[in-house]
């Protein structure tokens, strides 16, 4: 049975004043829902009490015809159904141990964005039209959406340098497997090539961030130079470096989906180390390479991508020494600083780090399709003890 995947397309679009004004509101009233209803969920958890969907849907009609909040009818109501659905999910996940206590919307810090379903929009001859509007949204359609299908779901969003998109869930019946063939790679990330291939091709780094450093730290300056508040001089200020920033983003992510949608392309099973990026950050010295690196990132689109194309991602537990490992002889090294990019073992094979990592790493994880082994495949899988021998992590005295 072949299933459909859901997709999502965004675009860019450039809203009229009437447009731009409602959907502000809409922000407005999105966040301010999504805050009543989390006050109201955390003072019943206090009192040992569970509010669920329905009785926050109810909170909201009793909401609307106060006086206080009676500005909540302006907008359609189904973005704001969409919030409590979404602080519903957060809920979920939160008791199922997935994710942290739900947080308040900030007006300035939180993402400003409105969902809405079928029975807000209209989307007819590739004109989309939302609620409260009279005129169709002005996109800038930067590819076609697939033949013969229609949005089930549109979300609006305003980013930080002021950016319109909008992105609209499809199905998607052109993404299917890719046929099958036996080829395997494993693939070691790091910091002076972004990627390593068990192949021996090396990819160099962009480093987007480094590109725009000087620009980044002039508009940063310009900014803290303008006194604090609501001003329009630092609002400016603000936009120009949340700018810069997007840039480096859209740059990043570029790069990165054109390497993940080539390696699942070409390769049948992808091995990668199961690196926590969110505790290597912490690294002051190398936090800021890692984050322009975007080592998460290319994880995660490398996993659905392979997910939609019938491809294998395995990821090799965190503590395999995959460097310190003879790929030759399988000899293993005790000691390996960071400085030492090539080394000789003593079966006479000279090593280059990297490569020599990403070659451990593919057979580590051929291992696990042949006998089954515990080095970890996909990330919601538990891990185990692995194919080859692993490092033991140190402990403090």
């Amino acid at each position: 049975m072949t299933t459909v995947v859901k997709r999502a397309f965004k675009y860019r679009f450039c809203p009229t004043d009437a447009q731009a004004a409602e959907l502000s509101r809409t922000f407005g009233c999105v966040r301010k829902v999504y805050n009543l209803a989390l006050a109201a969920r955390t003072q019943a958890w206090t009192r040992q009490e569970r509010v669920n969907y329905n009785q926050t849907s109810a909170m909201l009609t009793a909401w609307k015809r106060t006086e206080e909040l009676a500005y909540l009818n302006e907008v359609s109501s189904v973005p704001l159904q969409q919030a409590l659905r979404h602080l519903q999910v957060a809920f979920t996940n939160f008791f199922a141990r997935r994710a942290k206590y739900p947080r308040f919307k900030s007006r300035k810090r939180s993402r400003k964005s409105a969902e809405y379903t079928t029975s807000a929009f209209r989307f007819r001859d590739g004109r989309l039209t939302l609620a409260k509007m009279r005129e169709p949204l002005d996109i800038v359609w930067s590819r076609p959406l697939p033949a013969g299908v229609s949005p089930s779901t549109v979300t609006v969003s305003q980013d930080s340098a002021g950016r319109w998109f909008v992105s609209m869930l499809c199905d998607d019946p052109s993404v299917q497997p890719l046929p099958a063939t036996d080829t395997a790679v494993g693939i070691d990330v790091g910091l002076n090539h972004l990627l390593t291939l068990s192949t021996g091709e090396k990819i160099t780094n962009p480093r987007h961030e480094r590109r725009d450093r000087a620009a980044l730290a002039r508009a940063q300056r310009r900014l803290a130079k303008k006194a604090s508040g609501g001003g329009a001089n630092r609002a400016k200020a603000r936009r120009r470096v949340a700018k810069i920033h997007a840039r480096i983003t859209d740059r990043r992510r570029d790069t990165l989906h054109k390497l993940t949608t080539r390696l699942v392309r070409e390769n049948q099973t992808l091995v990668i180390e199961d690196l926590t990026v969110r505790n290597m950050v912490k690294n002051r010295n190398l936090a800021r390479a890692i984050s322009d690196a975007g080592w998460a990132d290319f994880r995660s689109l490398l996993e659905y991508k392979a997910r939609w194309y019938g491809r294998e991602v395995i990821a090799v537990d965190r503590w395999f020494p995959s460097s310190k490992l003879c790929s030759r002889c399988g000899t293993l090294k005790k000691q390996m600083p960071l400085h030492v990019r090539t080394w000789t073992c003593d079966c006479g094979a000279t090593h280059d780090r990297d490569v020599n990592a990403a070659k451990n790493l593919l057979a580590a994880g051929l291992a696990v399709t042949a006998c089954g082994a515990g080095v970890r495949p996909q990330r919601s899988t538990p891990g185990g003890q692995s194919a080859t021998k692993q490092e033991t992590p140190r402990r403090e005295p």
